[in-house]
């Protein structure tokens, strides 16, 4: 039966085709009414005549009449044919409004959810339940699930395994792609910045004329980025590694290495009276060691430094550098650099530093252990939960556009003389040979989990490192999406049965450490089985909690940090410092930068990966959590999220050196840039 505008009203449909890449149909659309007793309507065409239903984001309404007869609906049944040529269907949700036979709403205007969030292929019925969130062991539609997700698993097929690198798609599926293609198409984007005129007459010339002339670059579609303000001074230095995009490598030194040639002679001056000793047991010395670097073998093979940096807590708080030797091993040519020492010998082993530390953050901080790691457990996630299970309905906003993003990074910026091989020192190359050192040791119970991290780092006592802002902006965070998805899977999980008979979730728990079938993470919560609910709520908050915090931290930083190459260089010319002799002038410090045209790419590549790609934390793009105890658990959410925005940004105000990276306003739901 079509849709009868003669009679009274007796329902409206509301049909929201999802906003994906190809979703709209032409196709003739059927929905079938079931009421709480069983009872249902015949098919009902849902058509509106002269006008074009179904289109890419659109909410189309239509009223149906001639189904008195029905009670309270509780499920649909939805179904096209296939007279759309070369159409498919992607429907985010269907929602009912049902009136009584006196005209009244009969649920209080309540518009009851049925949502969808899948590919509607031709001529299948499609049972889709109020709320649509239901575990595996309660659901009636058991042949529908498992056509389902067979299908997910034909098309989230894992690639090839390698212990060097986190596991990916072999292919994007189609309902990963973007649904705009241009905003996402960065080398496009890239282009359209760099033909501004004012660009162009800036990097006409070949070569800078002094460090002062930096600045001029800054015109158009570009800001003067933060890392250009004080970068000389050590202050600044100290920070970078408190509240830059790599804030995850400082660590409480509690012995220096034997390979490390500081002495307390050399920082006698440097320790407010404190020998090594004494700033050890006072918790004051902090240290990073870049051994991951050493002996790698970089693209064109140029020359990366394995550094060992040493930092002091002073008194007033503040984390200052003391001691940098830039190779891994004591000798004549490779001594300890120390703010003593001449000016520009000093301010040189700083920025040979930050060139290496650079690689280190876009190859883990960054791409390995955010994009990467999300996808492997995205796949996952796929392969095990069906677009009904309740855990996939709360991470599956924390997933949005990763995939597509991914694979557009791996094809455009990582490709043979791309991005990465023109404006990195290390190239592709190395990078995924830094990778693979560092996969190695990656554990979702340590890196992936913050409190664990900090306690491992021993950094995280607020105390004796102040001023840490990454620490204390992403532990409320993460605190708050603990009790998110704790809030929602206790309510799933009421009992112990429930969580031990959900096939699902335990095949989810199995292919998570599998080396054969999944990604083999090491370090996931719960060993292959989620036994403990509380294992379950830990992986799923290191899942959302790394797809957005983690990655906002190591991504929206990036413009201002590398954009003034002095102050994050991605690539240096040129040899590093061997000795501490006062002959380095000015111009030999603006001779290791990178060339104009090599920093009008970082400039402009950065720039868009600055830019947020989806909305704020907890304000869902895609609606998936209709369930009334989960709606308000998002609720809840978005309030405690308000409560941190407003700390942090009250912070903000009161200090000359904000953070604002963490403010859950501007990060981002999932890693779409």
């Amino acid at each position: 039966m079509g849709v009868n505008f003669s009679k009274k009203v007796d329902f409206k449909i509301l049909v929201k085709t999802g906003d994906v890449k190809g979703a709209g149909t032409d196709s003739n659309v059927y929905c079938i009414l079931i009421d709480k007793n069983g009872a249902r309507s015949d098919d009902i065409l849902l058509d509106v005549v002269f006008r074009n239903d179904f289109e890419k984001g659109n909410v189309d309404v239509f009223k149906v009449k001639n189904v008195s007869h029905l009670d309270e609906v509780t499920e649909i049944i939805l179904k096209r044919d296939e007279s759309g040529i070369n159409d498919d269907w992607f429907v985010e949700y269907i929602k009912v409004i049902q009136f009584t036979k006196n005209g009244d709403d009969m649920n209080g205007n309540e518009e009851i959810p049925f949502p969808c969030n899948r590919w509607v292929y031709p001529n299948k019925d499609y049972k889709l339940l109020k709320y649509d969130s239901v575990l595996p062991q309660f659901d009636t539609r058991v042949e529908q699930r498992k056509l389902e997700l067979e299908s997910k698993q034909d098309k989230y097929k894992y690639g090839k395994y390698s212990a060097a690198v986190p596991r990916r798609v072999d292919k994007c599926p189609t309902e990963e792609n973007f649904s705009n293609d241009y905003q996402w198409d960065i080398i496009t984007r890239k282009a359209k910045m760099l033909a501004e005129k004012k660009i162009k007459s800036i990097f006409s010339s070949a070569d800078w004329k002094n460090l002062g002339s930096l600045v001029d670059v800054y015109k158009g579609s570009f800001g003067v980025p933060y890392g250009y303000y004080n970068w000389k001074s050590d202050r600044k230095f100290g920070q970078q590694r408190l509240r830059g995009c790599n804030p995850m490598m400082i660590n409480l030194c509690t012995e220096i290495p034997e390979k490390f040639a500081v002495t307390n002679e050399m920082l006698s001056t440097l320790l407010e009276g404190l020998t090594i000793e004494d700033a050890i047991k006072a918790k004051q010395l902090y240290i990073i060691d870049l051994e991951v670097l050493h002996d790698l073998e970089c693209k064109d093979k140029r020359d990366i430094c394995a550094p060992i940096a040493l930092f002091f807590r002073n008194g007033e708080g503040d984390l200052l550098p003391v001691a940098i030797q830039l190779r891994q091993q004591p000798a004549d040519d490779n001594p300890v650099f120390l703010p003593t020492d001449a000016s520009n010998t000093w301010l040189l082993a700083k920025m040979f530093y930050n060139n290496a530390e650079c690689c280190v953050h876009q190859t883990c901080t960054h791409l390995g252990f955010t994009h990467l790691v999300v996808e492997s457990l995205s796949v996952a996630t796929h392969l095990t939960l069906s677009p009904s299970h309740p855990v996939f309905r709360l991470v599956a906003p924390h997933f949005l556009y990763l995939i597509a993003i991914n694979t557009l990074a791996v094809s455009k910026l990582l490709s043979e003389d791309g991005w990465i091989d023109i404006t990195m020192t290390m190239g592709v190359c190395g990078l995924y040979n830094i990778l693979e050192r560092k996969w190695s040791d990656w554990r979702l119970d340590r890196e992936g989990w913050l409190p664990n991290d900090l306690k491992a780092r021993g950094v995280e006592d607020a105390e004796t490192l102040p001023g840490y802002l990454f620490r204390d902006d992403a532990l409320m965070l993460h605190n708050a999406i603990y009790d998110y998805v704790s809030d929602v899977l206790n309510n799933i999980y009421d009992t112990e049965e429930k969580l031990l008979e959900d096939t699902e979730i335990q095949a989810f728990a199995a292919i998570l450490t599998d080396c054969e079938k999944g990604p083999g993470i090491k370090g996931v919560f719960g060993d292959g089985k989620f036994n403990k609910l509380d294992d379950l709520i830990k992986t799923i908050t290191s899942t959302i909690y790394i797809s957005s915090v983690m990655h906002a931290a190591a991504n929206f930083c990036q413009y201002d940090e590398y954009a003034f190459p002095p102050n994050y260089p991605a690539t240096l010319s040129g040899v590093p410092p061997t000795d501490k002799e006062d002959k380095y002038t000015d111009e030999d410090v603006l001779n290791t930068l990178p060339s104009k045209d090599t920093t009008l790419s970082i400039m402009v590549v950065t720039k868009l990966l600055s830019e947020r790609g989806t909305n704020g934390l907890g304000d869902f793009e895609i609606q998936y959590q209709y369930e009334p105890h989960a709606v308000q658990a998002v609720e809840r959410f978005r309030s405690k999220l308000d409560e941190i925005s407003e700390h942090i940004r009250a912070r903000n105000l009161n200090t000359k050196e904000p953070y604002p990276y963490l403010d859950p306003r501007e990060i981002p739901n999932a890693i779409s840039i």
